[in-house]
Protein backbone atom coordinates (compact mmCIF):
# COMPACT_ATOMS: atom_id res chain seq x y z
CA UNK A 1 0.00 0.00 0.00
CA UNK A 2 0.95 3.34 -0.63
CA UNK A 3 0.45 6.07 1.48
CA UNK A 4 -0.18 9.54 0.13
CA UNK A 5 -0.08 12.97 1.20
CA UNK A 6 -2.58 16.06 -1.18
CA UNK A 7 -1.16 19.35 -0.18
CA UNK A 8 -3.33 21.95 -2.42
CA UNK A 9 -5.20 24.99 -1.09
CA UNK A 10 -7.99 24.04 -3.34
CA UNK A 11 -10.76 22.09 -1.12
CA UNK A 12 -12.54 20.17 -4.62
CA UNK A 13 -8.61 19.20 -5.83
CA UNK A 14 -7.82 17.37 -2.95
CA UNK A 15 -11.65 15.72 -3.01
CA UNK A 16 -11.24 15.06 -6.62
CA UNK A 17 -7.88 12.84 -5.68
CA UNK A 18 -9.19 11.08 -2.86
CA UNK A 19 -12.13 9.76 -5.06
CA UNK A 20 -10.03 9.25 -7.96
CA UNK A 21 -7.64 7.00 -5.91
CA UNK A 22 -10.17 5.20 -4.26
CA UNK A 23 -10.07 3.16 -7.74
CA UNK A 24 -6.67 2.33 -7.34
CA UNK A 25 -6.07 -0.24 -4.86
CA UNK A 26 -2.44 0.18 -4.22
CA UNK A 27 -2.92 3.77 -2.71
CA UNK A 28 -4.06 5.06 0.00
CA UNK A 29 -4.50 9.03 0.46
CA UNK A 30 -4.27 9.50 4.78
CA UNK A 31 -4.08 12.78 5.11
CA UNK A 32 -4.40 15.86 3.05
CA UNK A 33 -3.10 19.87 4.00
CA UNK A 34 -4.51 23.08 2.32
CA UNK A 35 -1.15 25.19 3.14
CA UNK A 36 2.31 25.32 3.29
CA UNK A 37 2.46 25.10 7.09
CA UNK A 38 -0.28 22.33 7.17
CA UNK A 39 1.87 20.38 4.98
CA UNK A 40 4.57 20.52 7.46
CA UNK A 41 2.66 19.49 10.60
CA UNK A 42 0.97 16.47 8.30
CA UNK A 43 3.86 15.39 6.41
CA UNK A 44 5.96 14.58 10.31
CA UNK A 45 2.40 13.32 11.76
CA UNK A 46 1.64 10.90 8.51
CA UNK A 47 5.12 10.02 7.51
CA UNK A 48 3.85 9.21 3.96
CA UNK A 49 5.62 7.28 1.17
CA UNK A 50 4.40 10.15 -1.42
CA UNK A 51 3.40 13.81 -1.38
CA UNK A 52 1.67 15.32 -4.33
CA UNK A 53 1.93 18.79 -3.96
CA UNK A 54 0.95 22.12 -5.97
CA UNK A 55 3.51 24.76 -6.48
CA UNK A 56 1.43 27.82 -5.53
CA UNK A 57 0.50 27.93 -1.64
CA UNK A 58 -1.58 30.58 -0.15
CA UNK A 59 1.27 30.92 2.33
CA UNK A 60 4.74 30.18 0.16
CA UNK A 61 5.93 28.22 -2.55
CA UNK A 62 5.27 24.29 -3.11
CA UNK A 63 9.10 24.22 -3.35
CA UNK A 64 10.05 24.97 0.08
CA UNK A 65 8.07 21.78 1.03
CA UNK A 66 9.57 19.90 -1.99
CA UNK A 67 13.45 20.68 -0.66
CA UNK A 68 12.55 20.16 2.72
CA UNK A 69 11.51 16.60 2.33
CA UNK A 70 13.76 15.92 0.17
CA UNK A 71 16.12 16.87 2.82
CA UNK A 72 14.49 14.91 5.59
CA UNK A 73 14.21 11.99 3.07
CA UNK A 74 15.74 10.52 -0.28
CA UNK A 75 13.13 7.88 -0.09
CA UNK A 76 9.50 9.67 -0.20
CA UNK A 77 7.96 10.28 -3.47
CA UNK A 78 7.59 14.04 -4.43
CA UNK A 79 4.89 14.53 -6.98
CA UNK A 80 4.57 18.31 -8.11
CA UNK A 81 0.61 18.68 -9.81
CA UNK A 82 0.13 22.23 -10.86
CA UNK A 83 -1.73 24.74 -13.40
CA UNK A 84 1.92 25.86 -13.90
CA UNK A 85 3.02 24.68 -17.13
CA UNK A 86 6.10 26.88 -17.99
CA UNK A 87 9.31 24.74 -18.35
CA UNK A 88 10.96 26.96 -15.73
CA UNK A 89 8.95 25.42 -13.23
CA UNK A 90 9.71 22.14 -14.20
CA UNK A 91 13.10 22.42 -13.98
CA UNK A 92 12.60 24.17 -10.64
CA UNK A 93 10.75 21.17 -9.33
CA UNK A 94 13.15 18.83 -10.82
CA UNK A 95 16.23 21.20 -8.92
CA UNK A 96 14.29 21.15 -5.66
CA UNK A 97 13.90 16.70 -5.63
CA UNK A 98 10.73 16.18 -6.86
CA UNK A 99 9.86 13.03 -8.26
CA UNK A 100 7.75 13.69 -10.61
CA UNK A 101 5.62 16.64 -12.70
CA UNK A 102 2.00 16.49 -13.84
CA UNK A 103 -0.13 19.42 -15.02
CA UNK A 104 -3.34 19.20 -13.11
CA UNK A 105 -5.22 19.29 -16.95
CA UNK A 106 -3.44 15.76 -17.37
CA UNK A 107 -5.76 12.82 -16.73
CA UNK A 108 -5.82 11.11 -13.95
CA UNK A 109 -3.80 8.19 -15.17
CA UNK A 110 -1.20 10.38 -15.49
CA UNK A 111 -1.32 11.35 -11.82
CA UNK A 112 -1.40 7.72 -10.58
CA UNK A 113 1.05 6.55 -13.05
CA UNK A 114 3.44 9.45 -11.72
CA UNK A 115 2.72 8.55 -8.07
CA UNK A 116 3.71 4.98 -8.31
CA UNK A 117 6.73 5.69 -10.09
CA UNK A 118 7.39 8.15 -7.53
CA UNK A 119 7.16 5.47 -4.84
CA UNK A 120 9.26 3.06 -6.99
CA UNK A 121 12.00 5.66 -8.05
CA UNK A 122 11.76 8.62 -5.49
CA UNK A 123 15.27 10.11 -6.72
CA UNK A 124 14.57 10.08 -10.64
CA UNK A 125 12.62 12.66 -12.48
CA UNK A 126 9.97 11.64 -14.63
CA UNK A 127 7.37 14.27 -16.79
CA UNK A 128 6.06 14.32 -20.04
CA UNK A 129 7.90 17.58 -21.05
CA UNK A 130 10.70 15.91 -20.46
CA UNK A 131 12.06 17.88 -23.60
CA UNK A 132 11.08 21.04 -22.56
CA UNK A 133 13.08 20.34 -19.63
CA UNK A 134 16.02 19.84 -21.56
CA UNK A 135 16.29 22.82 -23.76
CA UNK A 136 15.32 25.18 -20.77
CA UNK A 137 18.64 23.30 -19.06
CA UNK A 138 20.67 24.14 -22.13
CA UNK A 139 19.18 27.83 -21.80
CA UNK A 140 18.48 29.49 -18.34
CA UNK A 141 19.85 32.64 -19.91
CA UNK A 142 22.54 32.41 -17.63
CA UNK A 143 20.29 31.89 -14.04
CA UNK A 144 21.13 29.15 -12.07
CA UNK A 145 17.98 27.10 -10.30
CA UNK A 146 18.53 28.68 -7.00
CA UNK A 147 18.93 32.25 -8.75
CA UNK A 148 15.41 31.16 -10.94
CA UNK A 149 13.90 30.60 -7.70
CA UNK A 150 14.61 34.28 -5.94
CA UNK A 151 13.18 35.99 -9.52
CA UNK A 152 10.27 34.00 -8.99
CA UNK A 153 9.59 36.02 -5.48
CA UNK A 154 10.69 39.57 -6.94
CA UNK A 155 6.47 39.77 -8.26
CA UNK A 156 5.39 38.94 -4.58
CA UNK A 157 6.98 41.89 -3.79
CA UNK A 158 9.17 39.25 -0.74
CA UNK A 159 11.52 41.08 1.48
CA UNK A 160 15.23 39.83 1.19
CA UNK A 161 14.11 38.51 4.99
CA UNK A 162 11.16 36.67 3.98
CA UNK A 163 12.96 35.48 0.47
CA UNK A 164 15.47 33.93 2.99
CA UNK A 165 12.87 32.41 5.17
CA UNK A 166 11.39 31.01 2.46
CA UNK A 167 14.43 29.40 0.78
CA UNK A 168 16.33 28.17 3.85
CA UNK A 169 19.34 30.87 3.34
CA UNK A 170 20.31 33.19 4.72
CA UNK A 171 20.11 37.28 3.93
CA UNK A 172 23.54 37.55 2.31
CA UNK A 173 22.85 34.73 0.46
CA UNK A 174 19.71 36.31 -1.58
CA UNK A 175 21.70 39.71 -1.94
CA UNK A 176 24.10 37.66 -3.51
CA UNK A 177 21.95 36.16 -5.82
CA UNK A 178 20.32 39.06 -6.35
CA UNK A 179 23.33 40.82 -7.54
CA UNK A 180 23.88 37.74 -9.68
CA UNK A 181 20.27 38.35 -11.82
CA UNK A 182 20.79 41.65 -11.83
CA UNK A 183 24.59 41.74 -13.35
CA UNK A 184 23.09 38.92 -15.93
CA UNK A 185 20.27 40.77 -17.08
CA UNK A 186 21.97 44.19 -16.78
CA UNK A 187 19.64 45.64 -14.90
CA UNK A 188 19.77 47.70 -11.69
CA UNK A 189 16.62 46.84 -9.50
CA UNK A 190 13.70 44.63 -9.25
CA UNK A 191 11.03 46.06 -11.18
CA UNK A 192 13.84 45.93 -13.80
CA UNK A 193 14.69 42.07 -13.09
CA UNK A 194 11.01 41.59 -12.86
CA UNK A 195 10.35 43.26 -16.57
CA UNK A 196 13.19 41.41 -17.96
CA UNK A 197 11.97 37.68 -16.56
CA UNK A 198 9.01 38.19 -18.23
CA UNK A 199 10.08 39.76 -21.36
CA UNK A 200 12.42 36.04 -21.19
CA UNK A 201 9.81 34.34 -20.42
CA UNK A 202 11.70 33.62 -16.97
CA UNK A 203 7.73 35.14 -15.39
CA UNK A 204 4.19 35.19 -16.35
Amino acid sequence: MITVLVIDDHAIVREGLKRAMTQDPQVKIVGEAASKREAFAQIAHHNPDVIVVDLHLPDGSGLDIIRWARSNSKKIGIVVLTMSDLPEYIVASLDAGASAFVEKVAPISEVTAAIHHSHKAPLSFTTRRLVDVLAVKRNRHGLTGREIEVLELLPLGETVTNMAVNLFVSESTIKTHLAAIYRKFGVNNRMQAINAGRRKGLLK
